[in-house]
């Protein structure tokens, strides 16, 4: 029996290269800081009725009052308990927004935007996803999102994720070409990585977590509070040892309907104090994926 003929390399991306992490220069954060760490923290809108969404049980025929409703008390309550979490504890984050709040609850917006926190072009709901649109209904999405942020809170976003990671081929391609400066919807590495893209201009990767993250790790593989909560402080602990050697990003993934649950939100507050603990050792940079984007620029170009 003769060996298959295989045809050589699998298909690509093409948007970089492979590099393994022990081979790179050696990095550091601002004040020399080895591990930035930001809070990915997921704002979002569901059409009521129709579209995709997470789910706490089995699906009903539309309309789905359990699950819409279960999502919905991320935004009237579990948002604002992670909020109040977040200011006790002086730790910035990213918000990632869903331009349809705006026309829902624009206050709980205007709420990050007073922190002072990051905003995050990530679509328009999470009832819909981008991966299969056309090239133009996929760019006016992503110009849509940025100009409605810029006009109703003042700043264009440089950022963005996609709803549910979808990409199309396009997608970063088209980031770059609307604007945007980098995108988290690659979980590949534990670094930024700089992405070609068709017209020249570089895209950043910015880490952004797939585990360490409450909707795969929470609802997916059904984790208790109190292990995500171990699992945040395990990751710390550990990638705190390595940034010794390499400068890191750790990104934690949050959703309000899910970790500001009150039982779940007692083991959150447990995991940020923490790594709040930590903030004057000179081993942290408490950020935001836009600061390690600007960042990276202008000291890893």
């Amino acid at each position: 029996m003769t060996a298959p003929d295989y045809p050589g390399a699998l298909p690509d991306h093409g948007r970089f290269p492979y590099l393994p992490i022990t081979r790179r220069p050696f990095q550091r954060w601002p004040g020399g800081a080895g591990l930035a760490v930001y809070l990915g923290f997921n704002l979002e809108h569901f059409a009521f009725g129709e579209g995709m969404g997470a789910m706490l049980g089995p699906a009903s025929p539309q309309p789905d009052v359990l699950n819409f409703s279960w999502r919905e008390y991320g935004n009237r309550v579990g948002a604002w308990r992670c909020l109040d979490l977040f200011g006790e504890l002086g730790m910035p984050a990213a918000a990632l927004i869903n331009t349809a709040l705006y026309d829902h609850c624009p206050e709980l917006v205007q709420a990050c935007v007073n922190r002072g926190d990051e905003l995050v072009g990530h679509g328009h709901t999470n009832a819909e996803r981008q991966g299969q649109w056309t090239e133009a209904a996929e760019r006016d999405l992503l110009a849509q999102c940025r100009d409605r942020i810029r006009t109703d809170s003042g700043t264009a976003p440089t950022g963005w994720l996609s709803p549910w990671i979808s990409e199309s081929r396009l997608t970063p391609d088209l980031l770059a070409e609307t604007g945007y400066a980098y995108t988290l919807n690659w979980c590949h590495d534990d670094q930024p990585v700089a992405m070609g893209t068709r017209t020249g201009r570089r895209l950043w990767s910015i880490p952004y977590p797939q585990e360490l993250n409450d909707i795969p790790m929470i609802m997916a593989r059904q984790m208790d509070g109190k292990d995500f909560a171990d699992m945040i402080i395990d990751q710390f602990d550990e990638m705190r040892v390595q940034s010794g050697q390499q400068a890191l990003v750790m990104g934690i993934a949050l959703h309000p309907y899910i970790v500001g649950q009150p039982y779940r939100l007692r083991h959150l507050r447990r995991a940020l104090q923490h790594i709040a603990r930590a903030r004057d050792s000179g081993q942290l940079w408490l950020t935001t994926p836009g600061a390690i984007c600007r960042h990276v620029e202008e000291a890893w170009s």
